[in-house]
């Protein structure tokens, strides 16, 4: 019993505390004295004249004021190492782990949330006797304490710790008694390292009922959820498009930082929201002028280069380079990265980054180094002492690091460097971690060791037959790992950032045998991310395809409208129909339809060039599409992409708006990329392959003559073909008299001419056809199977509806045995030819 009474009396001891504490604050002339304090001299000053009076409160009020005046100046102007080598802050930091019995809870948890903002070391005695104390009373600490503590243990990395385990628990078992977004958002991304699917599901459901887009206060609890949804992996679309909202209503509130980390988050989400980053755009070039120091700066460098362009970027470049020498070692790791995200290529900055990073790169982490040098390589950086010196730097870390991402990292980044041999050690060092390592790490490990081999970079006795042998413990190890696998959603994580020739040759027919397997775990949470691997690999599998089509039919209002696209994208592509075709597609685009005003721009433009390529023209989705507002809407976001996502988006919409025109006349849409196609053709001279030579040479053999087939012909709305011939109505050749006679140029490029039937100069006689031939390699078909991929039978589509007859050669058929002989390729291409069309 003595315990328990014990326990009853520390209660009332506290309780009695803070209504000593509470009295004290309305009448403590000290504690009055210290909140008119204007600066951290005078609370000293103070400190000083009155070791002997401070009780708990006047400690606590002295290091929370020191912390305010702190964050209240910009932070080149903060003074923390003075303050904590201040012979009073030791006087108050003594004192506070005196008291530290006396404290209620709260006042013990924000006395360690002031004393690691104000640098602290974990290891400092004030905070381990602090986080044992609140260990001690966790039980019993509110919801708002609990969160508060759970920072503190995040600021000291203990994400995984018993403690944080322990605070996990407590939310689980309290969640239905929390109604503050404030609290639960700062908890859930305390906790986020230890959250379980179903715990993560209930955390979601929780606070998508308790945020309130109408609030504009809650930019910061948004922030907060993004971040969690980034920590585990889940791009949960309601709730990010939810928090995207609230962000939009709060942009003019928003920093460099905080736009920095919304952008990161959105970007490992892969969730790409147009209207935010046009905002953030805007709301960045406000603020340039303004962010004249070298961490602001930073911060708006790393956030706005990427958003913008030449004549912004030109602006940001200048700045930089005026103020590189001025930036510590995280800025200037923070500016290189966001360069070689820019694809700059200002010499004179890539020289004077690379200078300064070579000033600092001992204090640089192991994967902040391989982020340096990989850096450095886009950028195209010339100094090769850097490079040998970084070269050093990521194997000492190599042979020291014990984690496998870390180490399969420094492996594939060192295989990146030019070196004439490859440290012996690494070998080893990848031996030793190859039981703990994810597909993820070990693609990384056969990326580099192929690369090795390859280039023979090191070619001491032994040393290739080391690498070999090393690779087939790599492929022993993946393919064990395919084949315990029994989580799909785990599987998919970890094949994420997995493709490449290691894959394609060692690992492919085994994962499609372990998604065989596991296929009943298709489910509508996870089905859009299943098709865009599906659609990766470039493989038809009709089996899994009929279950995404099957899942989806069954949960189609499950799924968020802006995954329709992905989940179609596998089908259109590759030119497969499941069962019930007709029904999947309407589906896919009804779960659209209502949602067209919210999709992005330029995943609308993909959905609709999904579409056509297997025949689907919706007449509103089209309509919205080739409408102004909406191509107007659509050029302000290409302006905020990359390069290559730039580019990739205006081709589609090109083929879209061909498509429809070709498909869909009765829409009246007009054909207006004819300028864009001759920039196109304009950069660059055709190619013509040996094999084309040779059929080009076989042609006029067969047809009479050169004059009788045009190669490299372009076709209304620009479509290439490799040959033309014309026949007349009993199917004989029909001579191209006002074509000189073409000869193909024994290096395989022919420049693009224009084609004066192209402009519908010369008609055809009554009855005659234009018939074009195509040889078609191996892209044009999924890669284990003849079938044609999705494009070419759009293509040949078209053409045929442009009056055209279709002479397709496939490679696997001009290549085999039958045909091996000049006799046989020709009457191979006169059935084609001059076979009556069906």
């Amino acid at each position: 019993m003595l315990p328990l009474k014990m326990l009853r009396l520390k209660h009332i001891y506290y309780l009695s505390l803070r209504f000593y504490q509470s009295r004290v604050k309305g009448s403590d002339v000290l504690l009055s004295e210290l909140g008119t304090c204007s600066n951290e001299d005078q609370i000293f000053e103070h400190i000083g004249k009155n070791k002997a009076k401070l009780e708990v409160l006047h400690v606590s009020r002295a290091i929370e004021l020191l912390w305010k005046f702190q964050k209240e100046k910009p932070q080149m102007l903060r003074s923390i190492d003075c303050i904590r080598n201040h012979s009073q802050f030791m006087v108050l930091c003594v004192l506070a782990e005196n008291k530290i019995d006396q404290m209620d809870d709260e006042i013990l948890v924000d006395l360690l949330y002031n004393s690691l903002r104000l640098s602290i070391e974990p290891h400092d005695s004030l905070v381990q006797q602090l986080v044992m104390e609140a260990w001690e009373r966790i039980e019993r600490f509110s919801m708002a304490v609990l969160s508060k503590f759970a920072v503190c243990l995040t600021n000291q990395h203990l994400h995984h710790s018993p403690l944080m385990g322990k605070i996990a628990d407590i939310v689980c078992s309290k969640l239905e008694s929390v109604h503050d977004t404030r609290i639960l958002s700062s908890l859930m991304l305390s906790i986020s390292a230890l959250t379980s699917k179903h715990f993560r599901n209930c955390l979601i459901e929780k606070i998508e009922f308790l945020l309130d887009a109408r609030d504009p206060s809650q930019f910061n609890n948004s922030r907060r959820l993004v971040q969690f949804l980034r920590n585990v992996k889940f791009s949960y679309r309601p709730l990010l498009e939810k928090c995207n909202e609230i962000f939009l209503h709060n942009i003019k509130n928003l920093d460099a930082d905080n736009i920095s980390i919304i952008l990161g988050v959105y970007q490992s989400l892969h969730f790409n929201n147009c209207d935010f980053r046009l905002a953030a755009k805007w709301r960045l070039i406000e603020l340039m002028n303004t962010h004249t120091d070298p961490v602001s700066f930073a911060r708006l460098f790393a956030a706005l280069g990427p958003l913008s362009q030449k004549e912004v970027r030109e602006r940001l470049e200048s700045t930089a380079l005026l103020m590189i020498e001025e930036f510590s070692h995280v800025q200037t790791l923070a500016v290189v990265e966001t360069m070689a995200e820019m694809e700059c290529r200002n010499l004179q900055l890539i020289q004077k980054v690379a200078s300064s990073l070579s000033k600092h790169l001992d204090v640089y982490k192991p994967l902040d180094a391989a982020k340096i040098t990989q850096a450095l390589l886009s950028l195209r950086c010339q100094k090769t002492d850097l490079f040998a010196k970084l070269r050093q730097i990521l194997i000492s870390y190599l042979h020291l690091s014990v984690v496998p991402y870390e180490i399969s990292m420094l492996t594939r980044v060192l295989s990146l460097l030019p070196s004439p041999r490859t440290d012996h050690l690494i070998p080893a060092r990848i031996i030793d971690v190859l039981p703990q390592c994810n597909l993820s790490d070990l693609n990384a490990f056969a990326f580099a060791i192929t690369k090795w081999v390859r280039n023979r970079s090191s070619y001491q006795p032994g040393t290739g037959t080391v690498h070999v042998k090393l690779l087939q413990k790599i492929n022993i190890c993946g393919l064990e790992r395919l084949q315990k696998a029994n989580d799909l959603d785990l599987l998919l994580e970890e094949l994420k950032y997995v493709s490449g020739e290691w894959f394609e040759e060692v690992l492919e027919e085994e994962t499609m045998a372990s998604f065989e397997r596991l296929i009943r775990q298709i489910t509508w949470s996870n089905v859009s991310e299943f098709a865009i691997f599906l659609t990766k690999t470039n493989c038809l599998h009709p089996g899994l395809l009929d279950q995404v089509a099957s899942v989806t039919l069954d949960h189609i209002s499950k799924i968020h409208y802006s995954a329709t696209y992905a989940i179609l994208l596998p089908f259109t592509i590759f030119n497969y129909d499941p069962p019930q075709t007709e029904d999947f597609f309407e589906s896919c685009i009804q779960r659209s339809r209502p949602h067209l005003n919210s999709f992005d721009p330029h995943l609308l433009v993909l959905f609709g060039y999904s579409l056509a390529l297997a025949s689907y023209f919706p007449e509103d989705i089209i309509k919205t599409i080739f409408s102004i507002d909406f191509l107007v809407k659509l050029d302000s976001q290409l302006d905020t992409l990359s390069d290559n996502l730039k580019m990739r988006i205006r081709l589609r919409l090109m083929e879209l708006n061909r498509a429809v025109c070709i498909e869909c006349p009765e829409f009246q849409i007009t054909w207006f990329h004819d300028r864009y196609c001759q920039q196109l053709l304009n950069k660059g001279n055709v190619s013509i392959g040996p094999v084309q030579r040779q059929i080009h040479e076989i042609l006029g053999q067969l047809l009479g003559g050169s004059n009788y087939v045009k190669a490299s012909v372009f076709t209304p709305y620009y479509y290439f073909t490799d040959f033309e011939c014309t026949l007349d109505k009993h199917r004989k050749p029909i001579p191209y008299v006002e074509q000189t006679p073409v000869h193909l140029p024994k290096n395989g490029i022919s420049p693009w001419r224009p084609d004066k039937e192209f402009n519908g100069e010369k008609q055809l006689p009554p009855g005659g056809a234009r018939v074009v031939i195509e040889f078609l390699n191996a892209k044009a078909f999924c890669k284990n199977s003849h079938h044609i991929r999705g494009e070419v039978a759009m293509k040949k589509r078209h053409l045929e509806i442009l009056g055209y007859h279709v002479v397709q050669i496939p490679h696997f058929e001009w290549n085999s045995m039958e045909l091996s002989t000049k006799d046989a390729w020709t009457e191979y291409l006169k059935q084609k030819i001059f076979a009556k069309e069906s």
